[in-house]
């Protein structure tokens, strides 16, 4: 189609336009030739200098970097000075200590690695079996005060890019929430139960594995829920309520509700999340893998993607202003986080397309002054990874944008990806946001994020204290969430309008502490769905989605349905339970009126399943 002609000039046009001009020059003759003397032009503003960087980063005081030449005794001492400094420690859950563990490629033998909170574990390597620790990278309960017992708040440490040859042939990884372990190759078996699960103790809540090779055995034990992405695993032992699989190789067989196991053959859409590495000539770069459809097993060891550079990064440390970061941005460069806390007093601006933001040692954003941490501009192939959002105690409207609202430029060639990104609400401050991350791009891939308002922290928490409405808001059309946990929010938690939506695996649990009924009422309906698909929306499918009450301030409290989608033949749901955690408090039904209410009489913790809705 041809632009349309632009309207003819009105006659007589030409000849005023050039007297007005002659006009005007012949004022600004006389001003310039005044007895005043010249005009003065208003100073300008200097350019700042460009910014530095290096293919050999200076990556700061809390990043240990190891060689085969380091003494085993130096690691295994780094480590115990890290865990021990913070174990049975009650500041440790939410404080400011942020570690990262770096291997450049060999062999380490006699390594004990025991993470605690905000503590990372990666090889420098192209490939994971660059890279051997021969002894355990550890997480355990028994350390963590005030719940030693349990492995359910085993939160914010990782594993990436390395091999594990377990000592006693067994690598223990008991986590919970943010806690991803990415890209790794077991040589052996693999349990994610903590070692006293027995007799109702030691549960573990909720993890996530991707582009991983595990020899043996993988037991889940206690693991109450669990999410494994692309990967290729001998065998799969154990479930309690939610155990989803796409793309894994070897993955138990789908069978949900009769055992608690769902299965993908394959991943509809997947970008593995970039990493760092060293090359032959000890430079750093950032390895971005390419874009995958239908993905399943691991990505490597021919990982399609390239390279960038760390000269063509900022390299960003505690105390970067936020203004120094947008200059780095601005000079077309990409960000690299150190480990730490960074406070953000105007949002970080991402603009351009393709750029990667990422980040190593749990480096955690705080917005002063509520302003929005971070925005993604509508543009392609952003790569976000490895960052935490604390609210600040100026109420932000959002922590967290991608893209413009009502904008929906197709960006499935090359969609802007979220990779272990996550937000809380309440942790080391009495934090407040109304929405943690808004997502308006369309194609987003949404790759294990959680989204938390706290249900305790190291500042005092409560209803009326750290405030928060929604984790998630999705507008843009196309957007696939991978291992998506959002949970304690005050409305819905998960709203999504935008169209052919897909999520595979939900992890949610309610707020805990809702104060009476009447203080959480959606209209005349009990309490707000954990997950809501907008009643316009016609095509949006769901896989594996887990639901729980724990209403333990008030037990009488209700919620109507944990998921709340349009009756429409395009809207399908599969795999879905609510729990009542402890029978505490009651969930009416599991999906609109379909599914049954818990506590379920059968007993104690016992789900409601629903297997396919409609």
């Amino acid at each position: 189609m041809s632009p349309a002609p632009r309207s003819a000039r009105p006659p007589g046009r030409t000849a005023l336009a050039i007297l007005i001009g002659s006009v005007l020059a012949l004022l600004a003759g006389l001003v310039a030739f005044s007895p005043m003397g010249p005009a003065t032009a208003a100073p300008s503003e200097p350019e700042a200098p460009a910014i530095e960087t290096s293919d050999t980063p200076d990556l700061g005081e809390n990043v240990k970097v190891y060689d085969e030449s380091t003494p085993a005794e130096q690691i295994q001492a780094d480590f115990d000075e890290a865990f021990e400094a913070h174990k049975v420690s009650p500041d440790a859950q939410f404080g400011e200590q942020r570690y990262a563990f770096l291997f450049k490629p060999g062999t380490y033998d006699r390594v004990w690695a025991n993470l605690g909170f905000y503590t990372s574990v990666a090889g420098l390597g192209r490939n994971p079996d660059d890279v051997t620790i021969k002894g355990a990278v550890n997480v355990d309960s028994g350390w963590n005060h005030g719940d030693t017992a349990n492995a359910t708040q085993n939160f914010w440490r990782s594993l990436e890019n390395v091999s594990v040859v377990p000592e006693e042939g067994t690598n223990r990884w008991a986590v919970s929430q943010a806690a991803p372990m990415r890209r790794v190759h077991i040589k052996g078996d693999l349990t994610l139960a903590p070692s006293n699960q027995d007799n109702g103790q030691g549960y573990s809540s909720g993890g996530y594995l991707a582009d991983s090779l595990v020899d043996g055995k993988v037991s889940s034990g206690s693991q109450q829920q669990w999410y494994t992405r692309d990967s290729s695993i001998g065998s799969w032992e154990g479930g309690v309520w939610n155990m989803v699989y796409s793309g894994v190789e070897g993955a138990p067989a789908n069978a949900f509700p009769d055992s608690p196991h769902t299965t993908l053959d394959s991943t509809p859409v997947t970008r593995e999340k970039p990493y760092l590495y060293v090359d032959d000539e000890d430079k750093y770069q950032v390895f971005v893998p390419s874009l995958q459809r239908d993905s399943a097993g691991t990505s490597w060891p021919d990982t399609a993607g390239d390279p960038i550079p760390m000269s063509e990064f900022y390299v960003a440390k505690p105390g970067d202003s936020a203004a120094t970061i947008n200059q780095a941005l601005e000079q077309g460069l990409n960000l690299f986080f150190t480990p730490g806390t960074y406070a953000v007093d105007e949002t970080i601006k991402v603009t351009r397309a393709d750029t990667v933001v990422t980040g190593i040692g749990f480096p955690t954003l705080i917005p002063e002054g509520g302003v929005t941490a971070l925005s993604v501009d509508d543009v392609a192939g952003v790569k976000v990874s490895g960052l935490t959002f604390d609210a600040g105690t100026t109420n932000s409207e959002t922590l967290m944008t991608v893209g413009t609202e009502g904008e929906h430029a197709d960006h499935a060639d090359n969609p802007t990806s979220i990779q272990d990104v996550f937000f809380r609400i309440g942790s080391s401050v009495q934090g407040k946001a109304t929405t943690t991350l808004v997502v308006n791009s369309d194609d987003t891939i949404i790759d294990h994020i959680w989204a938390w308002r706290a249900d305790h922290g190291g500042a005092p928490t409560g209803w009326g204290v750290n405030t928060g409405d929604t984790g998630l808001i999705v507008n843009g059309d196309d957007v696939l969430a991978t291992g998506l946990f959002v949970e304690h929010y005050q409305k819905y938690e998960v709203i999504w309008n935008g169209d052919r939506g897909r999520t595979i695996f939900f992890q949610n649990e309610k707020p805990y502490d809702v104060p009476d009924q009447a203080a959480w009422m959606n209209g005349d309906q009990n309490g707000y769905a954990a997950y809501k698909v907008a009643d316009d929306v016609t095509e949006h499918e769901v896989w594996g989605g887990g639901s729980y009450s724990f209403f333990n301030v008030n037990p009488e409290v209700k919620l109507d349905h944990s998921f709340e989608v349009p009756e429409k033949d395009g809207v399908r749901l599969h795999s879905l339970l609510t729990v009542s955690l402890g029978d505490v408090g009651t969930i009416s039904n599991v999906v609109n009126n379909t599914g049954g209410a818990v506590p379920n009489p059968a007993g104690n913790t016992t789900p409601r399943n629903v297997v396919s809705y409609p």
